[in-house]
C-alpha cells in the first residue's frame, strides 16, 4: 500500500500555492472567526445561551471545530506563531470541559435547548458534530502538545460507545450525515486504541442494514447512503456530502481491516462518481434539493448545486483512494478539484465564499435566489460570494483543506517517491531533500533538484489533459499506471516539460446539456468567459475545435485569447440555420476566478462552430 506524505514535510516557496496558503492564513482564517463571533457559533461553545436569544443551530459546533482544525494545520508549520487564536480555542475547550454532560456527551445545542432529544432525532447531526471535533482534537494535540480537547473528546467517545453499541439507549443506529466513520479512523491511528477501528466498523456494518428507522421516524433511504449495506453498494447515491464522507471512511477502515469487500466498493463507487456524476470542474451534485446525486450524466450548469465541500470530500476520497495501489487516476481528481471547484469556493481576497457552484450565469434569467428566503438561498444560483450564511459549513472546510494543502503533493512506495502534484515548493521527510521550482499551473515546466536522497526511483504523474512531455537530466525506466518511472541517484537534477498548451474537451453524449458544445482547458484548469471580458451574449458565441488560440500572461493568471465566432442579431425567434456568423475575438479566464469582478454572465460550455 502506497503512504502519503504529510504537509508537515512540505513547505511552500513563492508561487501559486504560497500565495494560496499566505492569504488563508492572513485573510481567510481571520474572517471566517469574526464571521463566527458574529453569528453566535463560538457563543455557543461557550454555553451561554439563553431563552430567546438567536438560537444555536444544531451544526455550529463542526463549523468551529473545522476552524479550530485549520489553525491548528497553521500552527504546526508555525509553532511560535497564533498566539490569539490559541488563546480562542484553548477558552473554549476550558467551556466544553466545564460543560460535558457527566457521561461524556457534549453537544452545544443538545445540552443548552432539547436535553430530552440527545441521541433521539438521527437527523440531528450529533454525530457528524463530534467527528468533526475529534478531528480538530487530533490536529491540536499534534501542533501544540495540548491533549484537553482530545481528552474531552474522548470522554464523548466512551458516550456514543455506551449509546450505540454497549446499552443501546440511542433511538438510532447511524447518524443521517456520515463523519463519525472517518474521524474514529483517525482517532484509532492517533492514540493506538482498536476501540476507535471497532466503533467505526460497527457504523458501517450499520448503515443499511434495515434498522436505523426501527424506532419511529422514517427517513429516505437513499438520501443516507442507507438504502443497502455498504459492501453492496456500486451507485453514488443521495446527498453528495455525506457520500463522500461516508466512501472515505469505508476506505481507510477497509486498509485497516484488510476488508477485501469494503475495499471493491469504495473502487465501484469511485468509478461510478468520476465517470457518471461528476462535474468537469471536479463538482458534485446536480439536484439543489436535496443536494443531491441523481440520474448518471444529469450535469445542469445554471442549476449546479456542486457545493464546495462535496468537491472537497472528493479530493479527500482520491486522496485516500490513491494509498489502494499506483494510479494516476486518483491523482488526476485531486487535481481537477484542486484547480478549479475548491478554488473557485473562495473570493481572491479570502474573505468570501461560495456554496454552491454554479458552471453558467445568465444575469438575464430570472433568477430563483430573489424569490426565496435567507435560510435557503445557498442552494439557489449565486452571481456573488457571501463572507458567512446560514449553512457555513464550506468556508473553515476550505480554510482547513488549503492549510494542509502540501499532503497533496507526495507519496511513497516502497523504495519509490511519488510526485502527485506540482507546484514551487521542498520536501523534506528524512529521506530526501527535493526542490521543485514551478510556475505551475500558468506553465508546465518543473524543475526538481533532490539531495541526500534514499530513494531509487521517482514515479511523476503524467497529467491525464498531457500528451506529450519532455524530461532532462536522468534516464527514464518507463511509465506505470500514469506514472512517469525515473532511475535517480543521492543527488540529481531533473527538468519535466509538460508541454501544456489549450485544448478542447466535450462531454459525454448523454450530458444532455452540453451536447454540441465543448470546454476550454489550460493544464489543470478549466476555462469560462465572462460578460466584463465579452460583449456578446456567451451563448450566441460558437469556436470551432481547430480554433487559433493564444496564451496572454495577465497579473493574476494565463488567459486565453480565442478566435471565434458570434451570432448576428436575430430578427426574431427564428432564423435560417446558415444564416452567417460574425468573426469575433473571445478572452477566456480561469473558472477558479470566476464572479470577482462584480455581477456578470458566465459560461463554461461553449457552441462548438
Amino acid at each position: 500500500m502506497l503512504k502519503n506524505i504529510s504537509f508537515e514535510a512540505v513547505d511552500l516557496h513563492d508561487g501559486f500555492w504560497k500565495d494560496k496558503y499566505d492569504v488563508n492564513r492572513k485573510v481567510s482564517i481571520g474572517n471566517v472567526y469574526h464571521r463566527f463571533e458574529e453569528t453566535g457559533r463560538f457563543d455557543a461553545l461557550r454555553f451561554n445561551w439563553k431563552e430567546k436569544q438567536q438560537k444555536i443551530h444544531k451544526f455550529y459546533d463542526s463549523d468551529v471545530a473545522k476552524w479550530i482544525e485549520a489553525v491548528s494545520y497553521l500552527i504546526t508549520k508555525d509553532k511560535d506563531g497564533y498566539v490569539e487564536e490559541q488563546k480562542i480555542i484553548d477558552d473554549i475547550v476550558e467551556s466544553m470541559e466545564k460543560n460535558q454532560l457527566p457521561n461524556g456527551y457534549l453537544n452545544s445545542y443538545f445540552i443548552q435547548v432539547e436535553p430530552e432529544n440527545i441521541f433521539t432525532l438521527r437527523d440531528s447531526h450529533e454525530l457528524y458534530t463530534m467527528g468533526h471535533m475529534i478531528e480538530a482534537a487530533i490536529a491540536y494535540h499534534e501542533a501544540t502538545g495540548k491533549r484537553r480537547l482530545l481528552d474531552v473528546m474522548e470522554r464523548c467517545m466512551e458516550c456514543v460507545e455506551n449509546a450505540f453499541i454497549i446499552e443501546k439507549t440511542a433511538k438510532f443506529v447511524t447518524d443521517r450525515h456520515e463523519e463519525i466513520e472517518l474521524a474514529l479512523i483517525k482517532l484509532y491511528d492517533h492514540t493506538g486504541n482498536k476501540k476507535y477501528l471497532d466503533m467505526c466498523m460497527h457504523f458501517l456494518d450499520m448503515r443499511g442494514q434495515g434498522l436505523e428507522d426501527a424506532f419511529g421516524t422514517r427517513y429516505n433511504d437513499l438520501y443516507s447512503q442507507s438504502h443497502i449495506p455498504v459492501r453492496e453498494q456500486f451507485d453514488a447515491v443521495g446527498h453528495c456530502v455525506r457520500a463522500m464522507y461516508l466512501y472515505i471512511g469505508m476506505n481507510e477502515a477497509a486498509q485497516r481491516s484488510k476488508d477485501e469487500k469494503l475495499r471493491i466498493a469504495c473502487e465501484r463507487l469511485f468509478d461510478d462518481v468520476v465517470k457518471k456524476r461528476m462535474y468537469v470542474t471536479g463538482g458534485l451534485g446536480a439536484a439543489k434539493q436535496g443536494e443531491c446525486f441523481t440520474i448518471p450524466y444529469d450535469l445542469p450548469n445554471i442549476d449546479a448545486y456542486s457545493e464546495s465541500c462535496a468537491a472537497i470530500g472528493l479530493a479527500l476520497f482520491a486522496h485516500s483512494m490513491q494509498k489502494n495501489e499506483l494510479d494516476s487516476k486518483y491523482a488526476d481528481i485531486v487535481e481537477r478539484v484542486m484547480y478549479n471547484n475548491m478554488l473557485s469556493a473562495v473570493s481572491t481576497d479570502g474573505k468570501a465564499f461560495f456554496y454552491v457552484n454554479p458552471l453558467e450565469i445568465h444575469l438575464r434569467s430570472v433568477g430563483l435566489d430573489t424569490a426565496v428566503n435567507d435560510e435557503f438561498k445557498r442552494w439557489f444560483p449565486r452571481r456573488q460570494r457571501l463572507e458567512v450564511f446560514n449553512v457555513s459549513c464550506c468556508p473553515p472546510n476550505v480554510n482547513r483543506i488549503i492549510a494542509k494543502i502540501g499532503g497533496f503533493f507526495f507519496s511513497e512506495l516502497d523504495d519509490s517517491l511519488i510526485v502527485n502534484q506540482f507546484g514551487a515548493l521542498a520536501l523534506d521527510n528524512g529521506k530526501i531533500k527535493l526542490d521543485m521550482k514551478t510556475e505551475y499551473p500558468a506553465d508546465g515546466k518543473i524543475r526538481l533538484v533532490g539531495k541526500e536522497n534514499t530513494y531509487k526511483t521517482l514515479l511523476i504523474r503524467r497529467p491525464w489533459w498531457c500528451r506529450e512531455y519532455e524530461l532532462k537530466g536522468a534516464q527514464v525506466i518507463g511509465e506505470r499506471n500514469g506514472y512517469v518511472e525515473v532511475a535517480v541517484g543521492e543527488s540529481f537534477e531533473l527538468e519535466l516539460d509538460l508541454k501544456m498548451q489549450p485544448y478542447f474537451v466535450k462531454t459525454h453524449p448523454m450530458v444532455r446539456y452540453d451536447t454540441g458544445r465543448i470546454a476550454l482547458c489550460y493544464g489543470p484548469s478549466v476555462y469560462c468567459m465572462e460578460g466584463v471580458d465579452n460583449a456578446y451574449e456567451l451563448n450566441a458565441v460558437s469556436i470551432s475545435v481547430d480554433a487559433d488560440i493564444k496564451c496572454e500572461r495577465a497579473e493574476d493568471c494565463v488567459e486565453l485569447v480565442v478566435k471565434g465566432y458570434v451570432d448576428d442579431e436575430f430578427d426574431g425567434l427564428y432564423c435560417f440555420a446558415d444564416k452567417p456568423k460574425t468573426e469575433a475575438t473571445l478572452r477566456f479566464r480561469p473558472y477558479r476566478m470566476f464572479a470577482n469582478r462584480g455581477e456578470t454572465d458566465m459560461l463554461i460550455w461553449t457552441r462548438m462552430a
